[in-house]
């Protein structure tokens, strides 16, 4: 048995049979839905259920989706089947150039700190590459395998800059970057992702960022640093320690060119001498904003953090569409993981 879907956004339409994904079915028709892990654990493929009936092979819902998203009618391309015609509603996405491979070379390879690389990319004259501040990259090791890093600023020129966790035993992190130096050159595919600025929001932006979920952040607030009609933000960093936080100055410069601009370090191990604030990020929005209905929410890091953030936030009023997410998350070396 097969069904029909619409996506409302560019009324392309193609057949899903009810034992593929709505996502496999789409890319077997050339219907490029966006996407990337295909195991649902990034949430790059969400899509909203306008119309139609839809399930899950195994019941469950995928890790990047929550029970809140699921009662609202959204669903994950590349886990839902079809239950019946479905009408869906998925973003086009930024205006950013389609994904292509470059040949990159590396020009700055320095520490963070003990365990976080900055790593500045030049791409080839000539790349043609246009991307959205918050979007990511692939990173190819071969074998079909790669490793995806958000990048961490505005595209400036050639140059992009990644910041790259070490993970202990990771074939890239410790096996390949170690061991990379200056001029070295690195296959890279670029952009991905569905994570960049919604201007059409217009309201008050609060984001949240656990670890290197730093990154896109950044890039997305260091693209509106020019904007003069730029909506207040609120920007909350979940750390375990003090030595943890980075780039703090440059955070704190922030707030010399925002109208309005609040920065909330958090710190889930801080010492007997921290003065900020304890816990968790999610935690911390939860008891500073008893209403977000009237605002956007930027969620990057920990999959837990993402999942637990939108049942508080929701709790508090904030409107599902205006929720948007990019987790990082970790599988085991045969697959693609996101740092």
């Amino acid at each position: 048995m097969s069904y029909r879907v619409l996506w409302m956004q560019t009324q392309q339409s193609f057949e899903v049979n009810a034992d593929e994904s709505v996502l496999d079915a789409a890319t077997r028709q050339g219907v490029d839905l966006p996407h990337d892990c295909t195991f649902g654990g990034c949430g790059t493929c969400r899509m909203k259920v306008e119309e139609g009936s839809f399930a899950y092979e195994d019941g469950e819902l995928p890790m990047a989706m929550s029970d809140e998203e699921h009662a609202e009618g959204y669903a994950l391309a590349c886990q839902a089947r079809a239950q019946s015609d479905l009408v869906i509603s998925v973003e086009t996405g930024p205006a950013s150039s389609a994904p292509t491979v470059v040949c990159a070379t590396v020009a700055e390879l320095r520490l963070h700190t003990p365990d976080i690389y900055h790593l500045a990319l030049d791409l080839p004259e000539g790349h043609g590459v246009q991307y959205a501040a918050g979007q990511y990259l692939n990173i190819q090791l071969g074998g079909g395998e790669h490793r995806s890093f958000s990048m961490s600023s505005p595209l400036q020129g050639n140059r992009v800059t990644l910041q790259i966790r070490k993970i202990a035993g990771g074939r890239f992190t410790e096996a390949m970057l170690a061991t990379t130096q200056v001029g070295d050159t690195l296959e890279v595919e670029l952009p991905h992702g569905s994570f960049y600025y919604r201007a059409k929001d217009y309201q008050p932006m609060v984001f949240a960022a656990t670890g290197t979920g730093f990154a896109p952040v950044k890039a997305i607030l260091e693209s509106l640093l020019g904007d003069d009609d730029c909506p207040p933000i609120h920007f909350y960093w979940g750390m375990r320690c003090e030595s943890d936080l980075y780039l703090v100055e440059e955070i704190q410069y922030w707030a010399s060119r925002f109208y309005e601009f609040t920065f909330v370090p958090v710190l889930s191990r801080g010492s007997d001498s921290w003065a900020g604030r304890r816990g968790y990020v999610q935690d911390a929005i939860a008891e500073d904003f008893e209403d977000l209905s009237e605002h956007s929410i930027y969620l990057c890091g920990s999959p837990h953090m993402i999942q637990d953030a939108k049942a508080l936030m929701t709790l508090s009023g904030a409107a599902m569409d205006k929720i948007y997410s990019d987790s990082f998350i970790f599988q085991n070396e045969a697959a693609a993981v996101a740092d």
